[in-house]
C-alpha cells in the first residue's frame, strides 16, 4: 500500500518543517549518491538550510563540477576568476617588490650617510655597526689584493734579477770570447 499524494506547500509548524527538511535532505543526498554510483554520473548537490547551513555532495571534485556547469550554461566562469586571481597575485607581487625596492634604496641612502634624520638612536647604532663591519671587510679585501700584488711583484723582481744575471753572464762570456779572438 502506497502513501497518498502530499500537497506541496510551506509547512507552517517550525518543528515539523525542520523534521521534514532533515528527512528529505538525507533522502536527496542518498538519491544523489545512488545516481552517481548506478549511472556513473557526475553529480554535485548543494543545499542551504533555512538556518543557512551548507550541505553538499559531489561524486567528483565540486569545483570541477561547478566550472563545468558554468561552462555549459555560458556563465562567466572560473577561467575569468582564475585570470582575476592571477592578476591580483601579480599586482600583490609587484606592490611587495616595490616596497622591498624602496626599503633597499632607503638602506642604501642611509649607508651613504643620507636621510639619517628619520633614524632613532638604535637604528643609528645598528647602521654604525654595519658600516664598521663593511669597512673592515673592504680593508681586509684591500689587504689581500695588495698582498697578492706585492707577492706578484716580488716574484717578477726575482725573475727579472735572474734574467739580468743570466744576461750579464752572457755579456761577460761574449766579451771574453772577443778578447781571445781578436779580429783584424
Amino acid at each position: 500500500m502506497g502513501r497518498g499524494k502530499v500537497e506541496l506547500k510551506r509547512i507552517e509548524n517550525p518543528t515539523s518543517r525542520q523534521v521534514t527538511f532533515s528527512k528529505r535532505r538525507n533522502g536527496l543526498l542518498k538519491k544523489a549518491f545512488e545516481l552517481s554510483i548506478l549511472c556513473d554520473a557526475e553529480v554535485a548537490l548543494i543545499i542551504f538550510s533555512p538556518s543557512e547551513k551548507l550541505y553538499q555532495y559531489a561524486s567528483h571534485d565540486m569545483d570541477r563540477s561547478i566550472v563545468r556547469y558554468r561552462s555549459e550554461m555560458g556563465l562567466p566562469g572560473s577561467a575569468d576568476n582564475e585570470r582575476t586571481r592571477t592578476i591580483e597575485f601579480w599586482k600583490t607581487e609587484i606592490e611587495e617588490l616595490k616596497r622591498s625596492t624602496e626599503n633597499l634604496e632607503g638602506n642604501l641612502r642611509n649607508l651613504a650617510g643620507e636621510d639619517l634624520s628619520m633614524l632613532g638612536m638604535k637604528e643609528l647604532k645598528q647602521l654604525e655597526r654595519q658600516l664598521k663591519i663593511g669597512v673592515e671587510r673592504v680593508r681586509s679585501k684591500k689587504r689581500r689584493i695588495i698582498s697578492g700584488h706585492i707577492n706578484y711583484l716580488k716574484r717578477r723582481r726575482r725573475a727579472l734579477q735572474e734574467e739580468n744575471t743570466r744576461l750579464q753572464k752572457k755579456v761577460k762570456l761574449l766579451e771574453q770570447q772577443d778578447d781571445t779572438n781578436p779580429t783584424l
